[in-house]
């Protein structure tokens, strides 16, 4: 088994590279291959010969995209393409990670892999978008695997933004009206791991179990925080609507996506977010980061 990850500076790459053996799984960053060029996925590819590739590589600027449509296009949809169709030639296995903002979010239940996507903003167009291109070239050997609310001690997210926040600030202002799951981006490796290693076909969701709004989510983190010794003050986190905190992009205000079939083909540990959190800033507090 040789699993080609496309990205390498990424919180999800990261993890990937973190749960692999380098004799089964290596990454490639944008200075190793460009997905934009065919040739160039060609002929690092070749290089490695993968019997499965997982894309872990996104323009995920959501705002920035309202201004940035022929760049985000670029990465979620026609480097994809590319890659569905390097896959498709040569009979590689393909997962793809994609996300909640591919639906309205005003379902008011989780969404199911099946129902109808219908992205509000550009980065979620730009993703639906990469979604069809699998699904028209080579639907038989891909999986597609959408999450949401994604952090790790790698990189930048909203835990580690919220904790650096929270040592500068006396009070914090956070959306209480958006409706999701946080997902650690280590299980999520694991669910894309054993997405390749099992070649399983269609569209999944994976989040961990559970639902938040990034209110409940910023005050899980001061609490966790202050036990573990990242956190040294209390801040004052405040509950506000959306309307409060204009955006480029509007947010789904709930995006909560259902994980059964996940369950059935994923032979992958499902844990509640809080627990998952817990564990990650566990990590954070063993690396004594500030």
């Amino acid at each position: 088994m040789m699993i080609v990850v496309i990205g390498k500076s990424g919180q999800l790459a990261k993890e990937l590279a973190d749960i692999s053996n380098e004799e089964q799984l290596v990454c490639l960053g944008r200075n190793d291959i460009d997905i934009t060029s065919m040739s160039s996925i060609e002929e690092q590819l070749g290089k490695h010969k993968p019997t499965a590739v997982i894309n872990a590589s996104a323009y995920t600027a959501v705002d920035k995209a309202e201004t940035e449509k022929e760049q985000a296009f670029l990465i979620n949809h026609k480097a994809v393409e590319n890659l569905a169709n390097y896959c498709k030639t040569n009979n590689v296995h393909f997962v793809h990670v994609s996300t909640d903002y591919v639906f309205k979010g005003d379902k008011g239940s989780p969404y199911l892999p099946n129902d109808t996507i219908e992205p509000q903003g550009v980065y979620g167009a730009s993703k639906a978008a990469g979604e069809r291109a699998i699904a028209d070239i080579c639907p038989n050997i891909s999986c597609i695997i959408r999450t949401s609310w994604v952090y790790s001690q790698y990189g930048n997210n909203f835990v580690k933004t919220m904790l650096k926040l929270m040592q500068e600030k006396d009070e914090l202002g956070i959306i209480c009206d958006q409706i999701g799951s946080p997902t650690w981006a280590k299980g999520l490796a694991h669910a894309c791991v054993n997405a390749a290693e099992n070649k399983v076909v269609g569209i999944h969701h994976w989040t961990d179990s559970g639902v938040a709004s990034w209110y409940d989510f910023a005050v899980a983190i001061q609490e966790i925080g202050i036990e573990q010794g990242l956190v040294k003050k209390i801040t004052y986190i405040k509950p506000i609507m959306s309307e409060e905190y204009i955006t480029a992009a509007k947010r789904p205000s709930y995006s909560v996506l259902n994980k059964l079939s996940s369950y059935k083909y994923f032979q992958s540990d499902v844990f509640h977010w809080k627990s998952e959190l817990t564990k990650m800033m566990n990590n954070l507090a063993e690396l004594k980061y500030e």
